[in-house]
């Protein structure tokens, strides 16, 4: 088994054909089929079935390309590990960064780590841990910062950074600005989305918790992005960490409700593989981030 094996087939299941794999590997199509075959006969069974539309992992093939992914990421980590310990500056680090996270810790972080590594490329994907936890155990994302989960995978161990909490948050203007309590917002119509984990649960066992009726929930969005224009735009009101308020392009637009009561959130945690190091560039951006965490909030 070779590593350019490894390579192909990844490439065939990413692109979902020969011919598109064959042109992103600038190689011909019989030498990829004739790369994939032989893999096959020496693993004893299919990788792809055929089709006319173009080929589809088998359970076989999805079980190896999992592995692949991971090995091939080993590799180009040791690679990249060892010319950054002879002092180079170059590679590649891909990190999982909460809205919450981007907010508080990278600010600072950022122009740091491009001074210390001029030349790696930086990969931030904004999103929680559940659509990363995949790529986190395979290799292709580095470590994760984000809120904790109640469950993880035994590959990936997570270190506390710090404790969090909510706000609830509305326009600048908002006709509930002045509000002081929970329960002044029961008329309130809310917006939640899939960046807040578990959003619409959360908002309503709050409300049950209180003694309040459910709350309105009238607009669930995708994204951050949505959610800003949402709010800024209307009546409705979200809760959100509170790491939102101190943005600078919303100031202005948002701002939080000074309610007397106090509102949780899962504590801000990093995220990486059990047992297996980081590239010294990597670990440098994670201990850059942990070191950047607001010293109020900072765990004893």
């Amino acid at each position: 088994m070779k590593l350019n094996q490894l390579r192909d087939v990844i490439a065939i299941a990413r692109r979902g054909s020969l011919r598109a794999a064959a042109r992103d590997l600038t190689l011909s199509q019989p030498a990829l089929t004739r790369s994939v075959h032989e893999l096959e006969r020496e693993l004893g069974g299919p990788l792809f079935e055929r089709r006319a539309r173009g080929m589809r992992l088998t359970p076989m093939g999805e079980t190896f390309v999992r592995r692949a992914t991971a090995i091939l990421s080993e590799v180009r980590r040791a690679q990249e590990e060892a010319a950054q310990l002879q002092g180079g500056t170059s590679g590649k680090v891909a990190v999982g960064l909460s809205f919450a996270a981007h907010v508080a810790l990278l600010p600072k972080a950022l122009p740091v780590f491009r001074k210390r590594y001029p030349q790696v490329q930086l990969h931030i994907i904004a999103g929680q841990l559940p659509a990363l936890e995949a790529r986190l155990t395979d290799g292709s994302v580095d470590f994760y910062v984000g809120p904790q989960q109640e469950s993880l995978s035994a590959e990936l161990v997570q270190d506390r950074l710090f404790d969090n909490t909510r706000v609830i948050i509305g326009r600048i203007g908002h006709p509930l600005q002045h509000a002081r309590s929970l329960r002044d917002l029961v008329d309130a119509e809310w917006a939640t989305t899939s960046v807040t984990l578990k959003a619409d649960e959360e908002l309503g066992a709050l409300f049950e918790q209180h003694k309040l009726p459910p709350p309105r929930l009238v607009l669930q969005s995708q994204s951050a992005l949505t959610l800003v224009v949402a709010l800024a735009n209307s009546e409705l009101l979200a809760m959100v960490p509170e790491q939102w308020t101190e943005f600078p392009p919303f100031a202005g637009h948002l701002a939080a409700l000074q309610v007397k009561e106090t509102f949780r959130a899962p504590s801000i945690v990093a995220v990486r593989r059990r047992e297996l190091p980081l590239t010294p560039a990597a670990e440098f951006l994670l201990d850059l981030l942990r070191r950047n965490v607001p010293r109020q909030r900072r765990l004893n």
